[in-house]
């Protein structure tokens, strides 16, 4: 076999991964693109409403998708666009969540679908100070000119795993998994009627009134409160792209500190209050952007990352917008800590 499969990129109207109102796709054979395809779409029915956070980011708005099908309704050329191939996504684990949430609030059954991250490749990979879907594509030689634009999205994703595949010298991707000793993860198939439903999807149902007002993320103002740093869930999953990893917070964001730790920690990963050698991922709040590593629109915390990974320390720069994809959208805020186990059910002093 070549290097063949299924870019993805979905963007999202508020912060329940099962609300998508876009998507874009890029089909590759023998590590070239040789299709392409992507649509609006209207959220599942009582989860549609637009989150300014994320009309902020995509420019998408209830007006932009009115006329168009319901996701529910659309899936059935989305799945025929990918077949059968394995599904690639930059954080995948957030794209494959959106399909299997919007399914099961949609009422629908879903397929098994091996898939790739670009991210956790890149990791590997690059040497980069930010992961982030910009500068991973530019590292792979496939500069985005528009950032969330799905299309161009699902584009730049394929392009990375095209250079990666091509500087391990791996001519498919179970060649590229077996170079870097890696198992492809799978999404198994499932169907709402039957099965149990994804914690995401729960979280939902269950905060949702009907009218999706409970996704919708207030903003927070002031001084941002630190609070405790709780202990690393030793239960998460080790394939996590924040698991085993020291995370520390700067700048206002949307969802607390003290909320953003609790994830953190659910997914694996210890946190701090500041910037130390041990820091390996740096959350960067205020509506920050990759871009903004180059314009220098820093904070303190940020600065000093760029001055350690000048001196070889790796650690990596995330969005709010990043960080929310991998730990979950604020719909799930209000199951913290539900589920953790007592490895971290205790937290540490805040300067810990």
């Amino acid at each position: 076999m070549g290097l063949d499969f299924t870019a993805i990129d979905f963007e999202t109207a508020n912060g329940f991964r099962g609300s998508p109102c876009s998507v874009g796709l890029t089909k590759v054979r023998g590590g070239r693109i040789v299709a392409e395809a992507s649509w609006l779409m209207r959220p599942p029915a009582g989860y549609d409403i637009f989150d300014h956070h994320n009309v902020r980011i995509h420019g998408i708005t209830p007006a932009d998708v009115a006329g168009s099908p319901r996701f529910g309704e659309l899936f059935p050329e989305i799945g025929a666009f990918i077949g059968d191939d394995v599904i690639v996504a930059h954080n995948a684990a957030f794209d494959l969540g959106v399909i299997r949430s919007a399914l099961e609030v949609s009422g629908l059954p879903g397929p098994a679908y091996d898939y790739v991250c670009t991210v956790m490749l890149s990791r590997r990979c690059y040497s980069l100070v930010s992961n982030s879907l910009p500068f991973a594509a530019e590292e792979a030689g496939v500069p985005l000119v528009n950032h969330h634009d799905a299309a161009e999205d699902a584009r730049a994703c394929a392009g990375i795993l095209i250079d990666i595949a091509a500087r391990n010298g791996a001519n498919s991707i179970a060649e590229l998994y077996l170079s870097l000793g890696l198992a492809m993860p799978r999404q198994e198939a499932f169907d709402p009627a039957t099965g149990d439903l994804s914690k995401a999807s729960l979280t939902a149902l269950a905060g949702n009134s009907g009218n999706g007002a409970a996704l919708v993320r207030p903003f927070q103002s002031g001084w941002p409160e630190e609070g405790l740093n709780p202990e690393p869930n030793l239960d998460a999953e080790p394939g996590h792209p924040l698991y085993a990893q020291t995370v520390v917070f700067t700048g206002q964001l949307s969802i607390n500190r003290p909320d953003a730790k609790l994830r953190s920690a659910r997914c694996g990963a210890r946190t701090e209050n500041r910037v130390t050698a041990r820091t390996t991922v740096l959350v960067v709040g205020d509506g920050f952007v990759a871009s903004d590593l180059r314009s220098g629109r820093l904070t303190g915390k940020a600065r000093r990352v760029l001055e350690v990974h000048e001196r070889g320390q790796a650690i990596e720069v995330l969005s709010e917008g990043e960080f929310l994809q991998m730990v979950g959208g604020a719909e799930e805020a209000r199951g913290l800590p539900v589920g953790a186990g007592a490895a971290w059910a205790g937290a540490t002093a805040a300067g810990a």
